[in-house]
């Protein structure tokens, strides 16, 4: 059986966040120090460890049928390739900064003006959106620096905690993009690797959605039974059980872990007791 070749950046956060997604979804991976390509021992998938921004030609020539890729690292080099999956982790924008110094208003503000930048086509897309002009100096790391040597006015790079941007006199003044780590797809990719491109995906939407959720189990006075449940979401309904104690009930459900503290106050508001809030590893629906 043909297997499913999948790229992941060489090293750094994504990659360290990547091969954890893997190992989550079940697939036992042995590789060795310094190895460019491995295979899983459990499930037909070969992992090829490339340079981040290779990665988008490899999918468009199908050397890889499917890649863990930064968002804004597909849009600059290969935006015509179709993502199926965003995963949710390395979370990062790109944003816009000049010197703390210089009063900005608006994005007009960079009209006639120089931007260094890693992201040509990123800047291009943005500025043709904006009818602005301005001069494009493309620079390959340490983008931070330019405005400080007198070669740009500007700069566009990614933006994670803006720690950097301090360090280097430089403040945040426009966000182009917020992105996140996405399973991409080649557009090559045969009939017989989508097969099991599906299981791939049915896996890590599973870890996902446990991820994004709670497990709630809480004790509820049959008096108040009915507004208790309209309170909690679950997935299709509560699982409600008796108590030994005439009167009350067991509730067991599952809420969103984004309105987490929401849901919990109001149930204690309608008489909710001994609450038991628990991480869910993965959650097939």
């Amino acid at each position: 059986m043909s297997k499913l070749k999948i790229a992941v950046q060489k090293s750094g956060r994504l990659n360290e966040d990547s091969m954890r997604l893997l190992k989550n979804i079940g697939i036992c991976i042995d590789n060795g120090k310094d190895q460019l390509k491995a295979s899983a021992k459990n499930f037909p998938l070969e992992i090829f460890y490339l340079r981040n921004g290779d990665i988008p030609q490899y999918l468009k020539d199908g050397v890889v049928d499917i890649a863990i890729i930064g968002q804004n690292v597909l849009l600059e080099k290969g935006n015509e390739i179709k993502i199926v999956e965003k995963l949710g982790f390395s979370s990062c924008k790109v944003s816009v900064a000049v010197p703390k110094g210089v009063d900005y208003n608006s994005v007009t503000d960079l009209d006639g003006k120089r931007i260094a930048t890693s992201y040509p086509n990123t800047v291009k897309t943005f500025l043709k959106k904006n009818d602005i002009e301005a001069q494009i100096h493309v620079i390959n790391g340490s983008v931070e620096i330019a405005p400080n040597i007198g070669l740009a006015d500007a700069i566009v790079d990614i933006v994670s905690s803006g720690s950097t941007l301090f360090k280097n006199g430089l403040k945040e003044v426009e966000v182009i993009l917020k992105s996140e780590a996405v399973l991409a797809v080649s557009p090559k990719i045969s009939t017989k690797k989508q097969e099991l491109l599906k299981k791939i995906q049915f896996r890590i939407q599973a870890v996902l959605k446990g991820q994004n959720s709670k497990y709630v189990l809480l004790n509820a006075p049959n008096d108040k039974l009915e507004d208790i449940i309209n309170i909690l979401p679950g997935m299709k309904s509560p699982t409600v059980l008796p108590l030994a104690e005439a009167g009350w009930s067991s509730v067991h459900s599952v809420i969103n872990k984004n309105q987490f503290w929401e849901v919990i106050d109001a149930l204690k508001l309608n008489g909710a007791q001994g609450i038991l809030v628990c991480p869910i590893e993965k959650m097939v629906i």
